[in-house]
């Protein structure tokens, strides 16, 4: 409580003497800024877009309801394209920009890691709306301004290959892709692997924008694998998956992370070679999965803006959308109960907020101080691919 109370009188301090505060801007009535920093325009675009849509609905809504703190919010968008580089200028440039409340990430980890000095250095909030690798969030910076509504590595390597052992699937190859994201993924699947008795008799790294893969999965087929564990985005997976589906006659299971859920995977396959294979994909969110209500008005407000013919099932990138509008919503929760907008005030309520009704899950609470990381392993689930290409997720 002392904590608190010292945080709040910092908030008052700052309402006189900082550029940018809330109070200061009062007269103006100027907005409070959320920026969206993700790939909206190469391999993971799908989930760029879905990411910014699922934070503008958060946003709608909260300005329907009044804003925050008297204020209105924008929310802005950044471009990084998948680049380390570019993300690190864009946060810089996005650190000048006034009554900025933080900065929401996108798909790929390896941008996520790279931004990480640069988000401390200014004291910047960053909120994870995708990227799952586990360092993104285990960071070693203290204070630690990195919050995550998504997969986490570390997690997920459970999930997956128990859904490879409840199949009998026990001779797996990894596929991974070679970036941060997968070092992350490799760390962890050995660690389930040894825990869950299943033998990884291969691990074979996929490059960015590598184009052929065929004499890595004859390869895979001399291990006598009995499925793939794939961790790439959709056009390395696009890559992998017409490759297997030419190596064997009969379908080599791949059970894949969701990276290729990020970008236009069943176009860059084609609906007739992944009917022929078995896919199965980790997932968080599904329209179809998560049916309260919160879920359901979600879905109405995105078919309002964004589309009435949208089916439950057709969503694009469906995760990112869930994601971004809860992780949103804490944020907003947390502005509120810290009064103000000084970051280290709204770090502190982020790691003390009540619980609260998100259309993911119910979060109680979304973090703590020494956990922040919103989801678990038992938020996960696996879905597969249906005739149309859209991801179903198993019965429960």
């Amino acid at each position: 409580m002392a904590v608190r109370n010292y945080l709040f009188l910092i908030c008052l301090l700052l309402s006189f003497n900082v550029v940018g505060s809330v109070q200061a801007a009062a007269p103006s009535q100027s907005p409070l800024v959320i920026a969206v920093d993700a790939d909206f325009s190469t391999v993971a675009a799908e989930g760029g877009e879905a990411i910014f849509r699922g934070a503008q609905l958060a946003v709608d809504e909260i300005n329907q309801q009044g804003g925050l703190l008297g204020h209105p919010v924008q929310l802005i968008r950044s471009d990084h394209r998948g680049n380390p580089g570019r993300g690190i200028a864009n946060i810089n440039k996005l650190a000048e920009t006034d009554n900025l409340l933080a900065v929401v990430g996108g798909v790929h980890t390896p941008v996520a890691m790279a931004q990480l000095d640069a988000i401390h250095k200014h004291n910047l909030l960053y909120l994870g709306a995708w990227a799952a690798g586990t360092p993104v969030v285990e960071n070693g910076y203290a204070p630690n301004n990195v919050f995550r509504v998504s997969i986490r590595d570390s997690e997920a390597a459970s999930v997956l290959l128990q859904h490879a052992r409840s199949r009998g699937l026990k001779r797996v190859a990894l596929v991974l892709e070679r970036t941060g994201w997968g070092r992350s993924n490799y760390d962890s699947l050995h660690k389930a692997a040894a825990e869950l008795d299943i033998e990884i008799v291969k691990v074979t790294w996929i490059n960015w924008q590598q184009a052929t893969f065929e004499q890595d999965a004859g390869a895979i087929a001399d291990t006598n694998a009995q499925a793939i564990i794939l961790v790439a985005n959709a056009p390395e997976a696009a890559v992998v998956t017409r490759a297997v589906h030419k190596q064997f006659s009969t379908p080599l299971p791949i059970i894949a992370h969701w990276g290729l859920a990020g970008g236009d995977f069943v176009s860059m396959v084609s609906l007739p070679v992944l009917a022929a294979m078995d896919i199965n994909v980790i997932q968080t969110f599904s329209f179809l999965h998560q049916t309260k209500a919160q879920a359901r008005s979600l879905f109405s407000q995105y078919k309002k803006r964004y589309g009435t013919d949208i089916s439950a099932d057709s969503v694009p990138a469906v995760v990112g959308l869930a994601h971004a509008y809860d992780v949103v919503n804490l944020l907003a929760a947390a502005v509120k109960r810290a009064e103000c907008i000084n970051t280290d005030a709204v770090r502190d309520a982020l790691e003390n907020l009540p619980a609260l009704k998100g259309v993911v899950k119910t979060y109680e609470p979304a973090f703590t101080s020494t956990r922040h990381d919103a989801l678990w392993a038992d938020d996960y689930f696996m879905s597969r691919f249906d005739k149309m290409g859209n991801l179903i997720p198993y019965k429960r």
